[in-house]
């Protein structure tokens, strides 16, 4: 049993680091959303501001839009040139996808320095990326509404994980220090 988790001691290793720190940064951002009381930014403050975000790139498209707080349920109404055409829920700020890509950067750590970097340019990336994808899904939803569901729930998610999935292998192959070492 030794020689086994010794020859699995990086694997082992990896898989511990990616579910601690995944759970940790999971808590604390489930705390913020529990301490979001929504007044003065509907839902939570990150959810809003992605919702002004997306309005703003729209608007300096020369689409007519707004946001709006929706009344049934905790999330923002875009509304284009008349048209309510999607929502941003707490799911549309690419949060949850940042911590999946910090938590794999931190198992797959290079040095601290390097780490840091590389994770505060990823999720700058992931966000801004996300911005665009939900402008571009409005703007199709807007044009394309009996294309929702292919918009929404296969060619945009695709486009994220595989922005995520791209930023890992730059990491993987370019700064670990697990891959280093193996070398």
């Amino acid at each position: 049993m030794k020689a086994l988790l010794l020859k699995y001691k990086p694997v082992i290793r990896f898989i511990v680091t990616f579910l601690a720190v995944y759970g940790i940064l999971t808590i604390g951002y489930n705390v913020y959303l529990n301490m979001s009381d929504g007044t003065e930014y509907y839902p939570d403050y990150l959810t809003h501001l992605v919702a002004e975000q997306t309005n703003a790139l729209l608007n300096g498209l020369g689409y007519q839009t707004h946001v709006i707080p929706h009344e049934n349920e905790p999330s923002m109404k875009i509304i284009m040139n008349g048209k309510y055409v999607a929502r941003v829920i707490e799911g549309c700020n690419a949060i949850s996808v940042i911590i999946l890509f910090l938590s794999f950067i931190v198992a797959f750590a290079g040095k601290f320095k390097t780490t840091l970097l590389y994770g505060l340019a990823g999720s700058i990336i992931i966000y801004a990326f996300n911005l665009i994808r939900i402008v571009i899904l409005s703007i199709g939803l807007y044009h394309y509404p009996w294309r929702r569901e292919v918009l929404h729930t296969v060619i945009f998610p695709m486009l994220i994980y595989g922005t995520v999935f791209l930023l890992w292998m730059v990491w993987v192959n370019r700064f670990s220090k697990q891959i280093k070492a193996n070398e």
